[in-house]
């Protein structure tokens, strides 16, 4: 990375030489100028952080090197009766300032303006050595060293607790060694805070049980008309986890809009029975910022966060947003049969055809297995199922939605809580789901980095390098080898 000090002396004004009075000599200082840089900017993975460092001084100042650093951090604050304060560094990349460069002797001139060029790469991910604590699995890890996004003093309310925060900075330092142990003492020092997020690719759905709390995957209730009528029936709402919801690489768009599908299954206490009808739905996005003392070594969204732990402190802040209003989808019910229903009846044969879809199969046996569970005195021969389909609408005009990660020592996850409203007769019911929601960030091509292809000297070296490593097999030698000090392939 090219880099070099020059001078910039500092010209007397034409103003001073007429009235024959110096200028007050500038005080010491250090500052950081970005390129193309302003306040609310926004840098994503492979975006390029170019600037100088300038710096000047109303005196003679011996040093020993100049360092510039593109520095992330994580910081946590668990609160008790004795606060503990944590910091994370998860990336440190340091500028080579080559010796040629240096004054010499290595003194900064009164009067002079120093300016050190520098230029930075957002890195895709981590280094291996950026994380390696203990933990409970490898799809973790590969979370670990993942980019976190920039957390806390966004513009616009980005639903995080003062006890977590993730910072990106360029520093600047100007170094000297003391007459002592030879340790190196920062005499003069400049920071800067830009604002990242990283792009990030789409997880897989994850696999949510009975311990994990956060969600609510599945929720059943009995309608009746009134609160002291005889119940019609049972309804069954099962959820689907919707596809991420994906920002544009600068945050102030959705580039891809998930929709949640939610299954219904409604079991009538007698086949005259009609399935409820959908009459609104609400929906509202929770924020979950999860934080600790010390590494974390499990998903915090999974199983129970909030469980004691005697070796670490743990914390946990949650904040939600409404969505705006949602457009209720007409629910079309279809009538079947039962299972066991067809199978009195002979049809056996269109339940096995029908059956060869698997989700249509599980979900026909969670309805089978409800009724025979909570229906007294014989089921109903049949029963209505339906699917709805509702899009969501991030409120971003409102908030800042940060992606979802996790890292060494804090994490944010996101839920979609939907309620629907259903109406059976003159009486409405609620039922309310909570889903898994990520929040991703699309890679933004336009910086080069991801496009980039590999070169034909790099090709030739990663193919020299797959020579070299690949696995050899070793076997006894032929007769006319054996004792000897000759192998095959040399005379």
């Amino acid at each position: 990375m090219a880099s070099s000090i020059s001078d910039r002396s500092n010209n007397i004004p034409s103003l001073a030489v007429a009235t024959g009075k110096m200028p007050p000599f500038p005080k010491s200082n250090i500052d950081i100028n970005l390129s193309n840089h302003y306040r609310s900017k926004i840098y994503t993975s492979s975006s390029p952080i170019k600037g100088d460092v300038t710096i000047t001084t109303k005196r003679d100042v011996p040093f020993d090197s100049i360092q510039i650093l593109l520095m992330g951090h994580t910081k946590s604050r668990v609160e008790g009766m004795n606060p503990h304060d944590v910091t994370h560094t998860f990336l440190k990349m340091i500028m080579p300032v080559p010796e040629s460069i240096y004054p010499v002797p290595r003194m900064l001139e009164t009067g002079r303006t120093y300016t050190i060029p520098f230029n930075f790469v957002i890195p895709n991910q981590l280094t291996i050595n950026a994380c390696n604590h203990h933990m409970e699995s490898d799809r973790l890890q590969d979370q670990h060293v993942l980019l976190p996004p920039s957390m806390g003093r966004w513009e616009k309310d980005d639903m995080a607790p003062e006890m977590a925060r993730v910072e990106y900075q360029i520093k600047a330092r100007v170094l000297r060694q003391d007459d002592f142990g030879g340790k190196s003492v920062r005499i003069m020092e400049a920071t800067e805070t830009i604002k990242v997020l990283p792009a990030s690719v789409e997880e897989p759905p994850l696999n949510v049980t009975e311990q994990d709390r956060l969600y609510v995957m599945r929720k059943t209730k009995t309608l009746r008309k009134n609160l002291l009528a005889s119940k019609l029936g049972l309804l069954t709402a099962t959820a689907v986890q919707p596809s991420p919801a994906v920002l544009q690489a600068d945050g102030s768009r959705l580039a891809s809009r998930p929709t949640a599908q939610i299954n219904l299954s409604f079991d009538p206490a007698s086949p005259d029975i009609l399935p409820p009808k959908i009459t609104g739905i609400t929906g509202k996005v929770t924020a979950h910022t999860f934080f600790s003392s010390s590494t974390i070594p499990t998903f915090p969204n999974l199983g129970d966060w909030n469980q004691p732990f005697a070796a670490e402190r743990r914390g946990s802040y949650s904040t939600s947003v409404s969505l705006p209003a949602v457009a209720v989808p007409k629910a079309r019910w279809a009538q079947n049969l039962s299972a066991q229903t067809r199978r009195d009846s002979g049809y056996a044969s269109d339940l096995n055809e029908q059956q060869s879809d698997s989700s249509n199969a599980a979900q026909k046996r969670k309805s089978k297995h409800q009724r025979q569970s909570s229906t007294s005195g014989g089921t109903s021969p049949v029963y209505h199922t339906a699917s709805l389909h509702i899009p969501i609408d991030l409120p971003i005009d409102k908030k800042t939605f940060v992606p979802t990660f996790h890292s060494c020592i804090a994490s944010r996850v996101y839920t979609l809580h939907l309620s629907l409203a259903v109406a059976t007769g003159a009486a409405t019911s609620t039922v309310s789901l909570t889903v898994p929601l990520q929040v991703a960030v699309e890679a933004d091509f336009q910086q080069g980095g991801n496009m980039d292809l590999p070169s034909f000297e790099a090709a030739v070296e990663e193919a020299e390098a797959d020579a070299h490593l690949r696995p050899r097999v070793l076997t006894v030698p032929e007769h006319q080898f054996t004792e000897t000090s000759v192998l095959p392939g040399y005379t």
